[in-house]
């Protein structure tokens, strides 16, 4: 393995120096392999205590194999007190990804989340309320 040497440190802080100096780094294009996240809408419906719903994406990576989070929605909207009810993983079915809970037996208000990743954009449903 070799070692840095004071020759080699001097030639990296010169290459550094210059290019901070003349801006070619922060003005130099994005990758050409590097695109932007996709847009995701993810929704949420129910029949009875059967929740379910779609994730839409124009990328199919954002559609399949998706882990959407289910809350159960206590108080205000997104405050601490909302409790992770259930999870499911999206499938393509027909070019659209869907993923459903079951019948969980349970009511009440609830919406569903999508986190982001490399290639796709985070989203929420809107809250819907849950009765048999």
């Amino acid at each position: 393995m070799l070692q840095p040497t004071r020759i080699r440190r001097a030639a990296v802080g010169a290459v550094a120096a210059a290019t901070a100096a003349t801006g070619v780094l922060a003005a130099s294009p994005a990758p050409v392999d590097a695109a932007a996240k996709a847009r995701v809408t993810v929704t949420i419906d129910s029949e009875g205590t059967d929740i379910f719903g779609q994730i839409r994406s124009k990328r199919r990576a954002c559609k399949a194999d998706r882990r959407v989070l289910l809350y159960l929605q206590r108080g205000a909207r997104g405050g601490a007190d909302d409790e992770l009810f259930a999870t499911d993983t999206s499938e393509v079915r027909n070019g659209v990804g869907v993923w459903e809970t079951g019948n969980l037996g349970f009511e009440g208000r609830f919406y569903a989340k999508v986190r982001g990743n490399a290639q796709c954009k985070p989203d929420a449903s809107p809250t819907i309320r849950v009765s048999r």
